[in-house]
This record gives C-alpha cells, structure tokens and sequence, in this order.
C-alpha cells in the first residue's frame, strides 16, 4: 500500500515538473536595435495625440488653462488642461483651433508669444504636458506607469521609481519598446554584469516601455512550493498505513 502511494507521488511530480509555461514577457528573440536607443543631446519631446496640456499665462487667467500662474493649479484633479484632439488640435482662448501636433514645447512657447502679442505687450508663457509617463512592467516591485516631467530620464532611475528588481528578475533581457511613427523600436539590454550597468543606463524618453521578464525557473519554483507540502502529506500517510 505504501508502495502504492509513493509511485502515484512519483507520477504527479513528474507531470508538474514536466509542464511549461511561457512567459509573456520574454521573446526567444534577440533583438539589438541600439543605435535608435543612443544617447542624443538634442532630444526634446514632441506634443502627441491625446496628450494633456496646460497654458500659463502670467497675470492672465482668462488666456491660460491649468495656469501655475493664477488662481488655478496645473494639478489633473482641477480638470484644467486641453486635450489633444486625434487630428492634433487644441482649442486655446482667444486663438481658437491650433495644430499643435509634433510641436516641441519651445516651439509651442513661441508660436503662442507671437500669436498673444495681440493682447499682451511682453507675454510670460509656461506650458507643460501633464500625462508624460514611462511604463515598467515584469519583475520589478511597483510595476506601474510612472510620471515624469523631464524629456530625459535613465532606465535605473525609473527601475528605483518602481522599487527595483525583484528577485526573480531576468536582467539578460531587459527590454525597452519605443513608439517612432507607427513603429515601435524594441531593444534588449543586459544588465546581469556589473561592468555592463553604467554602459548600459540607457536615457529613456516619455512614452517609452520598459519589460523585465522572469526568469525560466520562477514556475519550476512556484510549483515545487506547491508540491512540496502536498508530497509531504501523501509520504506521511504512507508511512503511517505502512505500519500496520
């Protein structure tokens, strides 16, 4: 009996060990597209569709929207802020519909100085995008779409914004997705030596996502703290009829 019990043990071992699962999150592809991740001084982010903006006119809160000047904060909560509409336009008071589409935020801030010098003598313009996020998925603590204010941010300062790496995290292949147009750039990073760290702090931009997988034996693991006490239960029992 006894007998028994531990071969049908064996068995259901052998069918948890032998399953696999795959991991979402990690392509068996290798992919190295890192020139389009380089470094580049002269980046700066461009306005996007469904992008929300606010407009600060100094002293002019009939002209300003989410204005940090007056009497209204820039904050989401106030609902103070224009939506970048699917065709890249935005309603601004007093000048109506304007593209804004691909717009840096210099740009945008010269277009409306010009445009409100209708009005105002010398115009003091702050404008900002409120909804500028990088997304960080996987095995990290906190996975989450973090907010950003900056164009440049590093990929370990938006792990630590995350909580770091858990311990199950496959630093071999750290990946990074960029939207470019109507592509998106993917590249692997390998963060498993300490050489590779500082080489491989990649500046990050708003927008960009990035996925650290689990590593292969994470399942096994789940499954051996699954199977472990249920295997203990069954040795027992079959030690106990042994007996008699």
């Amino acid at each position: 009996m006894a007998i028994k019990l531990i071969f049908k043990t064996a068995i259901i071992l052998s069918i948890f060990c032998s399953c696999k699962t795959q991991n979402i999150l990690e392509s068996k592809v290798e992919i190295n597209n890192k020139e389009a991740f380089q470094y580049n001084a002269n980046y700066q982010y461009t306005i996007r569709k469904d992008d929300k903006i606010s407009i600060s006119v100094s002293g002019e809160d009939a002209m300003s929207v989410g204005s940090v000047y007056g009497i209204y904060n820039s904050n989401e909560v106030y609902g103070k802020w224009l939506l970048v509409d699917a065709d890249g336009n935005i309603e601004i008071p007093k000048i109506g519909t304007t593209n804004v589409l691909g717009k840096t935020i210099p740009e945008f801030k010269t277009y409306l100085k010009e445009k409100l010098k209708k009005w105002i003598i010398e115009p003091v313009v702050d404008v900002k995008v409120l909804n500028k996020e990088i997304t960080i998925l996987g095995e990290v603590r906190n996975p989450n779409a973090i907010q950003v204010d900056k164009d440049r941010n590093t990929l370990l300062e938006m792990v630590s914004k995350a909580g770091g790496f858990e311990f199950y995290a496959n630093l071999k292949a750290v990946k990074i997705l960029r939207q470019q147009g109507e592509n998106v750039l993917v590249t692997n990073i390998d963060l498993s030596k300490e050489t590779n760290i500082l080489n491989q702090n990649i500046q990050l931009y708003p927008g960009d996502i990035v996925v650290v997988p689990s590593k292969k034996y994470k399942e096994f693991d789940k499954r051996v703290s699954t199977i472990i006490p249920f295997t203990t239960t069954i040795t027992a029992a079959a030690i106990l009829l042994g007996a008699f």
